[in-house]
């Protein structure tokens, strides 16, 4: 069997904006539905979320027939953790509060194998699909997209350092920690935390360095889009139950 193509990989590097959706509720029907929806990247969150390992393969399989890309996030920049996922399968990984070019390059170490990087090797895991893929061993990171986070003030001050750091596919800016990180805890649609995102989004555009972001402000990320943001989130699974059970209720009052 052959190496798994990254789909989300190629896009980033030759296609149009991929737009994604985010899911934190660990339900493999919840991810099922979202899968038919028509969205480029489907975020597997399992940093702010009970998910687990165990849960990413659920949700891998379970996405795994629909034409949607799937991307994990790690509770940390962790190579304990990240190794788990890789093996579970995930391709595609956002690494959070990354905040210099040495937490950048730990972060590739942790998704290569030796000698260049340090992630362990097994060839009966979910990756290798138990031992069927021919070469993965030498080949994995050919279809391995390593994206890191950037969500804080001092992150962006050292953005070009991250961003150039050989095996960094894309960076994310996450509003939410960014305004916490400069003053305004809960306004990720604060003035200032929109005008350096859109800042960071023009130098890596320069860099070519894809830029990602996710945002409930949907004028934002329109702003973001235009400024050259290629992979966009757009909303939360667990914000979009909410907001449509909430408006259906007041459909009756």
């Amino acid at each position: 069997m052959d190496l798994p193509a990254n789909a989300f990989k190629a896009a980033l590097r030759a296609g149009p904006p991929q737009i994604g959706i985010w899911s934190s509720l660990s339900d493999p029907t919840v991810a099922e539905i979202l899968a038919g929806c028509g969205y480029d990247w489907i975020m597997c969150d399992t940093e702010h979320s009970p998910i687990g390992p165990a849960e990413v393969i659920s949700f891998l399989r379970t996405v795994a027939p629909y034409p949607v890309s799937a991307v994990v996030r790690p509770g940390w920049n962790n190579p304990v953790e990240i190794k788990k996922l890789l093996d579970a399968g995930a391709q595609t990984l956002l690494i959070p509060y990354v905040q210099s070019a040495d937490e950048a390059r730990a972060a590739v170490a942790a998704v290569t194998y030796p000698p260049e990087g340090i992630r362990g090797v097994s060839g009966l895991t979910r990756a290798t699909r138990y031992g069927v893929v021919t070469g993965y061993a030498t080949r994995a990171n050919e279809e391995i997209c390593l994206l890191v986070q950037v969500e804080t003030r001092a992150a962006l001050a050292q953005l070009r350092d991250i961003a150039q750091v050989p095996g960094v596919d894309g960076v994310f800016f996450g509003p939410a920690d960014l305004a916490a990180s400069f003053g305004h805890p809960g306004q990720p649609s604060h003035p200032e935390v929109k005008a350096a995102i859109l800042d960071g989004i023009a130098v890596l555009s320069d860099l070519g360095v894809p830029a990602g972001i996710l945002s409930l402000d949907q004028d934002f990320l329109r702003e973001a889009k235009a400024a050259g943001a290629r992979f966009i989130a757009v909303d939360v699974d667990s914000g979009l139950l909410r907001r449509a059970a909430v408006a259906r209720r007041a459909d009756w009052s």
